[in-house]
């Protein structure tokens, strides 16, 4: 048991500082795209062509020929083919981890000022807001998602240290936090657990398939995610999101 608790006591602390402290994140992770439309080429759709799940358009810039590019984030994969495939440099992948919107329409950048998800109204906030309970659905997922959003449970990230919890039961939940493109087997397996889930609630939406059916999109047998089916409080991008994004956007959901 001395030996069990020197060896604990060599390991130091394992949680990772964020919020408070930026996070320290790998060289290859793919945050929020940066365009660029001058570096566009005249009636070049290299990145439209390339992308596998048509997240990226193109809409007609200010010069004869230039047309600027918008990438949907909630269909996006980040799997960086549009970056590899610009001549130009026109898409760029950044490391801002910050990707949650409160509006599916924030989702989609072209080259403003992406806006981040903005903090529940106060009157919902003050009931949430030192208490969040979760209960996740896979609803046609790879685990991708889901997997990310376990490991929030880990000492690593520590969820619990601010109150925010996955809990087995819609019955004791305060939000859904929904993974997967929404099979047919699991629609109406979804709306029960919403049914089941007290008001007042929220619906969190994580990865692209989630939002908007991402790489299975338009399949017969999936409904090309929660929209449409539950009303959806929170956008998390990615495929999947990293843990830090979706920590960073329940949050701002919180306004913590």
């Amino acid at each position: 048991m001395i030996d069990i608790i020197k060896m604990r006591l060599s390991q130091g602390r394992r949680t990772i500082g964020f919020p408070k402290t930026a996070p320290v994140l790998p060289d290859r992770f793919r945050g929020l795209p940066r365009l660029d439309s001058s570096k566009c080429g005249k009636d070049c759709a290299d990145c439209v062509e390339t992308c596998p799940v048509d997240a990226i358009t193109l809409a007609n810039g200010s010069e004869a020929g230039l047309r600027k590019p918008h990438i949907d984030l909630g269909r996006c994969l980040f799997c960086g083919a549009c970056q590899r495939e610009c001549a130009g440099g026109a898409i760029t992948f950044t490391q801002e981890y910050s990707l949650a919107a409160r509006k599916r329409g924030n989702l989609v950048i072209n080259g403003k000022v992406f806006e981040k998800a903005e903090a529940l109204e106060k009157s919902i906030r003050k009931i949430f807001k030192r208490s969040l309970k979760l209960r996740q659905v896979s609803a046609g997922g790879c685990n991708g998602c889901e997997v990310d959003i376990n490991v929030l449970g880990t000492t690593v990230f520590d969820l619990g240290r601010f109150g925010i919890q996955i809990v087995a039961s819609p019955r004791h939940a305060d939000a859904l936090i929904v993974t997967g493109a929404v099979s047919e087997n699991m629609r109406l397996g979804l709306l029960k657990t919403f049914k089941a889930t007290p008001a007042p609630k929220l619906v969190i939406a994580v990865g692209a398939c989630a939002i908007s059916g991402g790489i299975f999109r338009g399949n017969p047998q999936i409904r090309n995610g929660v929209e449409g089916l539950l009303p959806i409080d929170l956008y998390i991008p990615g495929c999947p999101p990293h843990p830090i994004t979706i920590l960073d956007g329940l949050l701002r959901l919180l306004d913590r």
